[in-house]
């Protein structure tokens, strides 16, 4: 096991330091300036489109999925225990810089966000039971017309989903447990049979489950953050600039000085990990939106990103380092621990048990988020009933063995499949550039004239081919 995870280490290495953090930040920036600061500009449009009302049938029942449940789908999955397991780890080996890096992230990775989404409703298809399913591996060989990379694509994302992500998040539900010396055994054997119960039930209640579980939760957690820095008001300022100096090498971290390079890595790696911006994740959900214009989801999911990142991950943040006795370097305190004792020494006990719930709902609404995204890419791969069946028997065992793993391998493991999932997706969106494009101009302008968009693909000045989910007609 040593040697895995030697091995792990060494191509986590060399593949986010040599090319991984530059082609996320350059796609980032790319998109950033093509859209022309589309994920600042439309922020308000953003906001009015996640409470759009769902379609409804001629019975009165909703059609498909709306738009703000494909939104609660993606977040179960964002905001999971890298929000708050995930942000300790990298201030504790990175430094406070970390988290500067990950605001940068998400800033210019809500771009990229726009991008997959948006490609992701142009490119989505209806299965057998009329829902909508789509993602990077549709958009790969209906966009790009490469179905290898569509094929390599959807094992990566079932893999790092249903396996890697989801052992991170029981891991760190198990590891909050041990502070009332629960066996990681009996944590890992509870979570399976909840797992069991949900993901057997089908995608309606994994829809159902989130829609609700993920707002209560989150409003929960910031809430006592929020009060935490309202009492240590006086001292966010100097937190604040900690974070900034830290980022740049310019202050000293924990007796040494943790280099710029370490928190730029921390940083970009653990605000992925948590938003997702980029990685191929969140368009499985946002084609899963019965939407007018594929734009729309685009923003949606961008919004995502910034309620991930710049307030969850931010509060978590801010919260750690109002801890006086946090270390940084290996094998000190990290991970969810040191989120529970940066908590405890604001609140006390009871925030240990607070934490413990909070660290509870976000990993499981994750695994539920988790297993979804893998379902869809198995149903893209093999389309039969069995398939589907085999993969939640595996994801399942992935719930128990996750639990008893070492965090070391775990978040390793999750490095190296995410580090895969993010070549191939931001390979894919920025060859398809073009298309998404032509779409978001084609929402501006109709936005622009006080319309509610509609997209049609004669409408467009450039011809779209295998947009099967879409209809043609010409303007009058």
């Amino acid at each position: 096991m040593d040697r895995f995870l030697e091995l792990l280490t060494t191509v986590n290495d060399f593949m986010w330091s040599y090319f991984l953090i530059g082609l996320i930040m350059v796609t980032g920036i790319y998109f950033t300036f093509s859209t022309k600061f589309i994920q600042f500009t439309y922020i308000k449009e953003m906001f009015r489109l996640i409470t759009e009302k769902p379609k409804v049938g001629e019975n009165g029942e909703q059609k498909g999925v709306s738009a703000f449940q494909a939104f609660t789908i993606s977040a179960a999955s964002r905001v999971g225990t890298g929000t708050i397991a995930g942000v300790a780890i990298a201030i504790a080996m990175g430094g406070p810089g970390s988290v500067f890096w990950m605001w940068i992230m998400a800033l210019f990775g809500g771009a990229s966000s726009f991008a997959e989404s948006t490609l992701a409703q142009v490119y989505k298809v209806r299965d057998k039971k009329g829902v909508y399913r789509g993602g990077p591996a549709y958009y790969m060989e209906k966009g790009l017309g490469q179905k290898w990379m569509g094929v390599l694509f959807a094992i990566v994302i079932s893999i790092t989903y249903g396996i890697a992500f989801n052992s991170v998040q029981t891991n760190t539900i198990a590891q909050a447990l041990q502070v009332y010396n629960v066996d990681t055994h009996i944590a890992g054997i509870a979570l399976l049979i909840l797992t069991i119960f949900v993901i057997f039930g089908g995608v309606t209640k994994v829809v159902k489950i989130t829609q609700w579980l993920v707002p209560v939760m989150a409003v929960a957690y910031l809430f006592i953050v929020l009060v935490i820095m309202i009492i240590n008001i006086d001292k966010l300022p100097g937190v604040l600039a900690q974070i900034v100096k830290s980022a740049f090498g310019l202050e000293q971290v924990g007796g040494g000085v943790i280099g710029m390079g370490t928190s730029i890595l921390l940083g970009i790696k653990r605000g992925m990990f948590t938003n997702e911006a980029g990685l191929g994740s969140t368009p499985n959900a946002a084609a899963t939106a019965d939407s007018t214009h594929p734009a729309k989801q685009g923003f949606i999911q961008t919004l995502g990103v910034y309620f991930d990142t710049c307030l969850v991950c931010t509060a978590t943040a801010f919260l750690i380092l109002l801890y006086p006795g946090v270390e940084y370097g290996a094998g000190k305190l990290q991970g969810i621990q040191l989120t529970q004792a940066a908590l405890t020494s604001q609140v006390g006990s009871i925030g240990t048990i607070f934490l413990i719930v909070a660290i509870f709902l976000f990993g499981y609404s994750s695994v539920i988020g988790n297993y979804y995204y893998g379902e869809t890419n198995i149903q893209y791969l093999l389309p039969k009933k069995w398939a589907v069946n085999v993969y939640r028997v595996i994801v399942c065992i992935f719930v128990y063995v996750g639990s008893v793993m070492n965090l070391d391998l775990v978040w390793g493991l999750a490095d190296v499949t995410m580090g895969i999932m993010s070549l191939l997706n931001l390979i894919a969106i920025i060859g398809l550039s073009g298309v998404v494009y032509v779409v978001l101009k084609d929402y501006v302008k109709q936005h622009k004239q006080g319309k509610d968009p509609e997209f049609y693909l004669d409408n467009l000045p450039i011809k779209i081919d295998n947009a099967t989910a879409w209809k043609n007609k010409k303007e009058d």
